[in-house]
């Protein structure tokens, strides 16, 4: 028979049992293998990058991506797939550098390039084994055995043969523009990068005072944020068509601004003295705030063809230009422009060939002569604000609290920094990159026109190099004679260089490499830079495979993906470069289907963090509750797009909910099958009760919603759906069917009820199967193979169920579904009276629809045994019965009322009750087995002592007592207990027979 199942389940102990198993018997690799021939199914796994522990959300994002390929194989598709591990890029560099306590890169040059990058491999190497460890024990099945790394030789080649491909076409280029860059890291981010880390900070709000020249105490009024950007100042703009006041302030100086700001601007009483349009204020110059010859500064000027030094003259003012992009929404409506800071400042630069300044290193902090040199730029800001008061040139200040972009990884302020960077052209596609996005189908809807169609449509070139060192070298070379640029990328170019030999093709090897120059036969170096490590993971379609050298066939099988599915953060990452690259190459998206995932906050909607001390070690929750449990409360709490709140307790809420409930039917139908001794795969009857032929139509119907939702790649409402199955399985099925598995005659209906429910309990092990991989393995192996050897040996090697549409009966649904629809109303008119459910009553009244008051009287006597109740009476409308001694409640055109007045008798038979129930659990806590005959003894006078007389044959029958009685305890085997019931006292103890 079956092997016996304890009420109480240890899930995670059950589940490395089952990893056992899985991993014994190679299950994942034969769920793949047996399915060869079939359509093909891909899955691209994203590559977490190795720099740390997974968190919960990772966690979240690999249960997704695990559940649509498992589905998938249970179809019949052939779903190979891959792990896959992002091991380059600064946030492995940064978790390097925390090792060693450096903090600058200055410090990684004296450490040495060689021995930082081969710690940089060594700490990826850690964490790839940490995250497979876990990966493994929350199900995720995948090839862990031939995983693609971003560091392996064979994936950078295919990086490099996508630059080369670029570049040959023209993507490729070199720009000197102003860039976020992070003077921490001491590297530019793309904006994708920026995107991700946008944080609420605190600057100051200045008016400042720029001097006109050949005006006395005649000043241009211009409001910045950016203090330390002030000695870059080369220029101030104006809208042309606007209108601009001269006024005068009681100190007697004079200041120019816009009209439309004067009243937001000017602090106490002024005076227009006169109005222009800000095209008349092009003829005036100003001084400047700061000498850049005095502070020692390199002065170059901007044009259209680049960036050159250039003299001054000794009577040095600065030009007042034109700017379409001045508001009259804030500041002053005059703009201060620092060509070295903004994109915006450095094309008004070139366009009006302004000054070149740049008074701040890459790391941020500000040279040349000034009293605040050497200090990091925020932390300067005060001294230059303390500097420009002391020389009256500040008219009011405050402080502006608004959105800022920080280095998503080291939470450093980024600036926006001219400097030169190599780009590849992403906006001469823009237009096909938002038309290939038509032909994606995005999870939820919403993303395709919103966050990532947004981002498509505001597209700008993306910042492909580094100057980092651990990363994808970026294969451009440079010649030291005369300038010349070549790129690499075919295995002639390899052989050419002599890089085939190299083992390693990583910093510093390559960079001791050298080409001969094709135009004059000089010495080519490499660009020291390295690749955006997003343009590694972008490039895994093609670079998993080592494609174009190696695996033509399988990238070619696996082009383009069927699904991915990660973080929303992703539409600006991972899903942005997969598509950018794809459309770049191949001119089609790269993927069909993507879940959009929300992001995970702890239970009060605050982001994770570890400064907050709020983060969830999801090791912590698996080895207390289990991964089905994290899986499941991970699917079921959120549609995908929604942010999940992690709560604990909502967690164990689902475990109750769910997982006990569907272990809890198991386990009484293995116990009860086994007391019988009987075969439930036979059914000697034809004839099933209505019960039996409901749950089986319900159970159909489910798989069949299960399978639509699935295949619109929506877990979420699939496990949902399954959900209320499960709950209607136990708490109306198994329950309205306990007394036909407590007969002890084998009779017809008893044995439909054993193979109704064996059947239903085996199929929903297998749809189950992609959700909660473990318990599910755990009901088929002990429901299936227990009675049929010949069996799959896995229920992950099983196909997914599909519905019976001839088992599908709408008229007994119909009638289920009143029948519960009535007995709910009854319930909660129960508990607004406070009358338990095992109080029997005289009456109750019911109210339905016209159409249903037939099939009411035909379900009267199963709805009466439900509410506890005498007799059931239906009614027309509340107005023509007396319900005046009645607990009424209504949901539209139902309405049930339970009469409250209870005779003698009646509260006598709910003693009764109250006494099995009591012993009841008297009997699971002694250890007695289901079937265990026992004597009840008992103390009791008064009503108990009547009651338990007068009902004698019916708490014996539902106790399994062979005998009730009087006798003193016995003293040294049984269970004791005292109880009050109703006011009154009785001692209860027993034992077995």
């Amino acid at each position: 028979m079956f092997k016996p199942v304890e009420s109480k389940v240890n899930f995670p102990e059950l589940e490395q049992k089952v990893l056992n198993f899985w991993q014994k018997n190679n299950i994942f690799e034969r769920s793949v293998s047996q399915r060869k021939g079939g359509q093909r199914f891909t899955l691209y796994d994203g590559p977490p990058t190795t720099n740390g522990d997974p968190g919960l959300h990772h966690i979240l994002a690999r249960v997704f991506k695990d559940v649509i390929p498992r589905y998938k194989t249970m179809q019949g598709y052939y779903a190979p797939r891959r792990a896959g591990w992002d091991t380059h890029g600064l946030p492995v560099e940064l978790e390097v550098e925390r090792e060693l306590g450096i903090s600058h890169k200055s410090q990684i040059e004296d450490y040495g390039v060689e021995k930082f990058n081969q710690r940089c491999r060594e700490s990826a190497l850690h964490y790839m084994r940490k995250w497979e460890n876990l990966s493994k024990r929350i199900g995720y099945f995948i090839d862990y055995q031939h995983p693609y790394t971003t560091f392996d030789r064979e994936y950078i080649q295919s990086c490099w043969w996508v630059i080369r491909k670029l570049w040959d076409e023209g993507f490729i280029y070199q720009g000197y523009k102003v860039t976020p860059h992070c003077p921490r890291c001491g590297t530019s981010l793309s904006s994708h990068e920026v995107a991700l880390g946008y944080q609420e900070a605190e600057d100051p709000s200045l008016h400042i005072k720029f001097k006109l020249a050949g005006q006395d105490n005649t000043y241009f009024l211009v409001w910045t944020t950016t203090p330390w950007t002030l000695p870059a100042n080369a220029a101030l703009a104006v809208a042309s068509e606007e209108e601009y006041s001269l006024v005068e302030i009681p100190s007697g100086e004079r200041l120019i601004l816009a009209s439309k700001r004067v009243s937001g601007c000017i602090q106490g009483a002024y005076r227009v003295l006169s109005q222009m349009k800000g095209r008349e204020l092009l003829k005036f110059t100003y001084f400047p705030l700061y000498d850049p010859r005095r502070a020692g500064l390199e002065v170059r000027r901007l044009s259209a063809q680049g960036i050159t030094p250039c003299d001054l003259p000794q009577d040095i003012s600065y030009p007042v230009i034109p700017g379409e992009f001045v508001s009259m929404d804030e500041g002053s409506g005059i703009v201060h422009l620092a060509p070295a800071f903004g994109e915006v400042d450095f094309d008004a630069g070139k366009e009006a060939g302004l000054l070149f300044l740049q008074p701040v290193d890459r790391e941020g902090k500000i040279w040349g002569k000034f009293s605040f040199s050497g200090k990091f730029v925020k932390d300067a800001d005060p001294l230059i604000i303390q500097d420009l008061t002391e020389r009256n040139l500040i008219y009011g200040q405050d402080k502006l609290k608004h959105a800022y972009p920080f280095c998503w990884r080291c939470d450093t302020p980024l600036l926006y920094y001219a400097k030169k960077t190599w780009y590849v052209r992403t906006t001469r596609v823009k237009e096909e990159l938002i038309q290939k996005n038509e032909e994606i189908n995005w999870y939820p809807p919403f993303i395709k026109q919103g966050r990532f169609g947004d981002w498509l449509r505001g597209n700008v070139d993306w910042a492909l190099s580094r100057e980092r060192y651990w990363g994808t070298p970026l294969p451009i070379w440079k010649c030291e004679s005369c300038d010349e640029y070549s790129c690499i990328g075919t295995a002639e170019d390899l052989a050419e260089g002599d890089l085939s030999r190299l083992a390693d093709l990583h910093r510093p090897y390559i960079d001791e490499v050298f080409l001969p120059c094709p135009r004059c036969g000089g010495k080519m170096r490499r660009i020291p830079d390295v690749v955006d490590a997003w343009f590694d993971s972008g490039a895994m379609p093609i670079a998993q495979w080592g494609y174009p050298f190696q695996n033509g066939q399988e990238f070619e099988q696996s082009f383009p993906a069927d699904f991915i599915c990660e973080a929303v953060d992703q539409t600006r990452g991972w899903f942005y470069t997969l598509h950018a690259l794809s459309v770049l190459l191949f001119d089609r998206p790269c993927f069909r289907n993507a879940i959009s995932l929300g992001l995970i906050v702890d239970s009060s909607g605050e982001k994770m963090s570890k400064a907050k001390g709020n983060v969830v070690d999801p090791w912590a929750v698996v080895e207390k509750y289990g991964a089905d449990a994290l899986r499941w409360y991970l699917i079921t709490s959120s549609p995908p797009g929604n942010t999940r709140r992690f709560s604990e307790e909502e967690l164990v809420q689902a475990i109750r909910r769910f997982l006990l409930t569907l272990w809890n039917t198991y386990s009484f139908f293995v116990t009860y099958a086994n007391i019988d001794k009987v075969d439930p795969t036979v059914i000697h009857s034809p004839s099933l009760s209505y019960l039996d032929r409901w749950i089986i139509s319900e159970e159909n119907l489910m798989i069949g919603e299960v399978r639509r939702l699935m295949d619109d790649f929506n877990p979420t409402d699939a496990a949902r759906r399954i959900e209320e199955f499960v709950d209607i399985l136990s708490n109306w099925y198994v329950r309205r069917s306990r007394r036909r598995f407590w007969k002890s005659e084998n009779d017809d209906d008893k044995r439909a009820a054993y193979f109704t429910l064996y059947q239903v309990l085996l199929s929903l092990s297998k749809v189950l199967a992609p959700f909660i991989p473990f318990t599910s393995e755990e009901l088929y192996q002990n429901l299936a193979l227990s009675l049929s050897p010949q069996a799959p040996e896995s229920v992950h090697l099983c196909d997914f169920p599909q519905p019976d549409s001839q088992m599908i009966d709408p008229e007994v649904c119909t009638q289920v579904q009143l029948s519960m629809k009535v007995v709910s109303l009854g319930r909660a008119a129960r508990s607004k009276a406070g009358i338990k459910v095992r109080q029997p009553l005289e009456e109750a009244v019911v109210k339905v629809p016209p159409k249903a008051g037939k099939e009411l009287t035909d379900l009267s006597p199963s709805i009466a045994e439900e509410l506890n109740v005498k007799k059931l009476r239906l009614i027309g409308s509340e107005a023509e019965a007396d319900l005046k001694h009645y607990s009424l409640v209504e949901d539209g055109e139902y309405a049930v009322g339970v009469k409250m007045t209870i005779s003698p008798e009646l509260r006598q038979e709910g003693m009764a009750r109250e006494i099995v129930h009591r012993l009841q659990t008297m009997r699971r806590k002694a250890g007695f087995d289901i079937q265990d005959r026992i004597i009840t003894y008992y103390q009791a006078d008064g009503v108990l002592g009547e009651v338990m007389h007068s009902f004698s044959s019916y708490v014996a029958q539902e106790t399994l007592s062979r005998e009730l009685t009087r006798e003193a305890f016995p003293s040294d085997e049984g269970y004791f207990e005292k109880h009050r019931i109703e006011g009154e006292n009785i001692a209860l103890a027993v034992k077995k027979a």
